[in-house]
């Protein structure tokens, strides 16, 4: 699949972002893929391709904005079907036991993973 790739963080202007083919990814247990309709550009993503925020992993799929269509659903699934229209949230994993996941505050997570930043994004045409 093509993806919009960050390998090396410049200004914007310089146009550190390429398009390329990246492996498509796998749908396992509990998870789903998603047709990438469209990824809004937040300031979030310009302060991890300019550098403001550090690069979590490289190379790095930017974008959290996500909106598109259910294309697979992994074995567990029952809440979505093929075609569903979803969003895909800028938290993308937590720990779940901690004291912040338990008491509602999963954003304060240590174990937090982060769509777009420390998981690939939305400047892809698929996303699991």
């Amino acid at each position: 699949m093509k993806a919009c790739v960050l390998h090396k963080q410049a200004p914007i202007e310089t146009k550190p972002l390429v398009i390329e083919e990246v492996h498509t990814p796998v749908v396992w247990a509990n998870e789903i893929r998603i047709r990438i309709h469209a990824c809004g550009v937040c300031r979030t993503d310009l302060h991890i391709v300019e550098g403001d925020l550090p690069m979590k992993r490289n190379p790095t799929i930017p974008g959290h904005q996500i909106v598109g269509a259910v294309t697979e659903i992994g074995n567990g699934v029952t809440e979505y079907k093929i075609g569903d229209r979803v969003g895909v949230a800028w938290v993308n994993q937590v720990c779940g036991v901690c004291n912040f996941c338990i008491t509602g505050r999963e954003n304060l997570c240590d174990s937090i993973q982060y769509t777009g930043w420390t998981t690939s994004g939305g400047f892809a045409e698929e996303i699991v």
